[in-house]
């Protein structure tokens, strides 16, 4: 942890220029996608939500989360990031009745730097000098038994609660949003993804010096070849 927090330190350059990609795929087995991404460089805003699986209303959750954050980075009014993610949260509490929820992931770049919030089991990875270092830690049962040391990352792959989660939008009333502020420095990229595509993520895979179309497609044949019992989502975002 230590190692990671110096090497999220680095200066940044100032005035960096950004461009993004994205994909979502329903996957090999299942017949509905319930991930919504939200790939907005005008706005310097971008989100990966993932519909809670065997919720009624897990794509409609998704789908209106992204439908809030679209509009508050359309006209922002003063408002934080994290206060329009929590007030989305209540809003779906209300219209959705617990009856459905989502995971969220979402990336916030401007003057006054970037800012990464999370609740779930969506994730943020940082790709600098072709490593690959995960910037979120999941609220999910595995990673509270990882975090007191009752298993190790092998045994986490396999656990049979490897999907339950313990924060989720439009669920329980005590959301857990952690918020991370990165410092980015030109050549980095930022990746968004659900746990479709992290499930089966090698630290190998975002190596070489791909375009980023051409990565994005990597990542996500992969994901389907390895696993795609899931849908699979992923937003790609790369700094100049």
């Amino acid at each position: 942890m230590n190692a990671l927090l110096r090497w999220l330190k680095t200066p940044a350059k100032p005035s960096l220029g950004v461009r993004s990609v994205s994909r979502t795929h329903t996957g090999r087995i299942r017949t509905i996608n319930e991930d919504r991404v939200l790939d907005r460089p005008d706005l310097g805003l971008w989100a990966v939500a993932d519909g809670m699986g065997g919720h009624r209303a897990g794509d409609v959750a998704a789908t209106v989360l992204i439908d809030d954050l679209t509009q508050w980075g359309e006209c922002p009014d003063g408002e934080t990031l994290g206060a329009a993610i929590a007030r989305a949260h209540d809003g779906l509490r209300t219209s959705i009745g617990g009856e459905g929820g989502t995971t969220l992931v979402a990336l916030s770049s401007g003057d006054a730097g970037a800012e990464i919030h999370w609740a779930g089991d969506s994730r943020a990875y940082l790709i600098r000098s072709g490593g690959l270092r995960q910037l979120t830690r999941d609220h999910s049962v595995v990673q509270r038994l990882l975090d007191a040391g009752l298993i190790d990352e092998a045994g986490a792959k396999a656990h049979p609660q490897a999907s339950v989660i313990t924060s989720a939008l439009g669920m329980a009333a005590d959301l857990v949003i952690d918020t991370l502020t990165p410092t980015i420095r030109s050549g980095d990229r930022l990746l968004l993804c659900s746990d479709g595509l992290s499930r089966s993520l090698g630290d190998r895979d975002a190596t070489g010096d791909l375009p980023l179309d051409a990565l994005a497609d990597r990542l996500m044949t992969s994901a389907l070849q390895r696993d795609g019992s899931d849908n699979i989502s992923l937003v790609l975002i790369e700094f100049d």
